[in-house]
């Protein structure tokens, strides 16, 4: 992609995108900026929502799953994307402000009994990569049956069940 071609495929002129920005990596940055503020408003729905806590974790863990699955080419640029990682500013601030919201959703399944009680942001940070793990293996063919990942949301729920303590 080339901010000639973006120019090109809104119907403007092949030098508008550069009056608004100063090149193709500051228009995705500009592009996953706005898409994690998205979805940093969508987890926060989810926190806010008066479910249990353990159906908050696997609605916000759908959430990543249906938007790798809706979105697949924006996805990649989310969480694949090692220029959209290593970016600062207002990019970085809403990413870590989703997360944000997915940790306290961990913290709030482990006060009430339903994950282990290591610290909030290393299980949220593992649980959170396992997920992007999965949907990278889905979306590189690589997620099969025969080894023992049938989809991405049934290893998570096997995920989640294996965290559960166990009850006297």
């Amino acid at each position: 992609m080339t901010l000639r071609a973006v120019g090109h495929a809104a119907g403007l002129s092949h030098n508008a995108p550069y009056k608004h920005f100063a090149n193709r990596s500051a228009l995705l940055a500009a592009v996953a900026t706005v898409s994690f503020t998205d979805l940093s408003r969508e987890m926060a729905a989810i926190r806010q929502s008066p479910r249990p806590p353990i159906d908050k974790l696997m609605a916000a863990l759908r959430l990543f799953v249906d938007y790798s699955h809706q979105r697949p080419a924006r996805y990649r640029l989310l969480f694949n994307n090692p220029e959209t990682a290593a970016a600062g500013g207002e990019l970085k601030t809403v990413a870590l402000e989703t997360f944000g919201h997915f940790r306290s959703i961990a913290q709030e399944c482990q006060q009430a009994g339903n994950l282990p009680g290591a610290p909030s942001e290393t299980l949220a940070s593992l649980i959170f990569a396992t997920a992007h793990g999965l949907l990278a293996m889905e979306g590189n063919g690589q997620l099969h049956p025969e080894k023992g990942l049938s989809s991405v949301k049934a290893s998570l729920e096997i995920l989640l069940a294996l965290l559960a303590p166990v009850k006297p």
